[in-house]
C-alpha cells in the first residue's frame, strides 16, 4: 500500500463517518468496518472500486473535476467540504500555498483595529496565530497565559474550558478552521507544527482532527466567561484581508446597552490602566512549553 495522502485521508475519514442509511443504502448484518464500504462509495460515485481504492491509498492523486464532484455527492459533502476536496485534489505544483510573509500586518490594518476602542478586534493567521490585536481584545483574553494562538488557547490553556462556555462547540469550530487552512496548503510548516503539537498534547484535538470536518469562520454568537467581568454574549464577524488573503480580521460586538456592553466598558477601562496582556508571536514559542 502506498503512503497516505491528504486527499486519501480525507476521503477515508468522510466515508467512515457515514452510515448506509445516510445515503439511502440498506444495511445487512454487522459491519467489520465503520461507515460505508469503499465499494459502496465507488458505486454511488459511478467509479470502479479499484479506482476509488487507489484514491484512498494515494496511488491515484489526480482525479478529474467530474470525479471530484461525483465523490462529493456520494459522500454528502457540504459546500465548504466540497471546496476542500477540490483543493486537496489539485496537483502539488498547482497549489498556490500560503505565501511567505503572510504574518506581516500592514500599518493601515493596525491603525484600523486600534481605532475601534469599543470592539475587541484581532488578526488571525492561517494557523490561528494572533498576528495583531487591539487593547480591548487583549483585555478580553487576559485570563489566558498568552494571547498567541486560538487553537492553543482552546485546547491547551487551563483557562480555555472556563472562558468558552460552549467549549465543545468552540473546539469543533477551531479544529474545522485549522482543517480548512490545511486544505489551502498541506505543506505549510507552521500549520504542521500547530497540528502536531495539538495532536500530541490534546486527545480532544486529536479526535476532532481525525474527523476531517471543514468549516471557515462565519458570523455567529459566542458565549464567553471572563474571570473578572463575568458572562459575555458576543456577536462576531470575520473578514478576509484583501491584500493578505490568508489573514482574517475578527471583530467582536456587544448588543448596545447590554450587560456585555457594560463589561466591555469595564475591560476598556482596565486596558487603559495597563491591566492587559501582550501578544506573544507564535514563532517565539515553537513548542508551546
Amino acid at each position: 500500500m502506498s503512503d497516505s495522502t491528504p486527499l486519501g485521508d480525507f476521503l477515508r475519514a468522510r466515508r467512515e463517518a457515514l452510515k448506509p442509511q445516510d445515503v439511502g443504502l440498506p444495511e445487512y448484518g454487522r459491519r467489520r468496518v465503520p461507515g460505508l464500504r469503499r465499494e459502496e462509495v465507488a458505486m454511488l460515485a459511478g467509479v470502479s472500486s479499484d479506482y476509488y481504492m487507489r484514491l484512498e491509498q494515494g496511488r491515484e492523486t489526480s482525479p478529474s473535476p467530474q470525479v471530484i464532484d461525483a465523490l462529493a455527492a456520494a459522500l454528502h459533502l457540504g459546500g465548504e467540504a466540497h471546496d476542500h476536496l477540490r483543493r486537496l485534489a489539485r496537483a502539488r505544483q498547482e497549489r498556490r500555498g500560503i505565501p511567505a510573509g503572510h504574518d506581516r500586518i500592514s500599518p493601515q490594518l493596525r491603525r484600523l483595529i486600534d481605532g475601534w476602542p469599543d470592539n475587541p478586534a484581532f488578526i488571525l493567521g492561517p494557523a490561528l496565530d494572533i498576528l495583531a490585536h487591539n487593547a480591548l481584545a487583549a483585555a478580553l483574553h487576559s485570563g489566558f497565559q498568552r494571547f498567541d494562538n486560538l487553537a492553543r488557547m482552546v485546547f491547551l490553556d487551563p483557562a480555555g474550558h472556563a472562558f468558552y462556555r460552549d467549549w465543545d462547540k468552540a473546539a469543533s469550530s477551531c479544529t474545522a478552521e485549522l482543517r480548512a487552512a490545511y486544505g489551502h496548503d498541506p505543506d505549510s510548516p507552521r500549520i504542521a507544527e500547530v497540528v502536531g503539537t495539538l495532536r500530541a498534547k490534546s486527545p480532544e484535538f486529536a479526535e476532532l482532527w481525525a474527523r476531517h470536518e471543514v468549516k471557515g469562520k462565519t458570523q455567529q454568537a459566542k458565549h464567553l466567561a471572563h474571570p473578572e467581568v463575568g458572562a459575555l454574549e458576543i456577536e462576531f464577524s470575520a473578514f478576509t484581508v484583501n491584500d493578505a488573503p490568508h489573514q482574517q480580521l475578527v471583530v467582536y460586538q456587544a448588543e448596545p446597552a447590554s450587560a456585555t456592553a457594560a463589561a466591555f466598558a469595564e475591560l476598556r477601562a482596565r486596558a487603559g490602566r495597563g491591566e492587559t496582556v501582550q501578544v506573544v508571536q507564535a514563532a517565539s514559542h515553537p513548542s508551546w512549553d
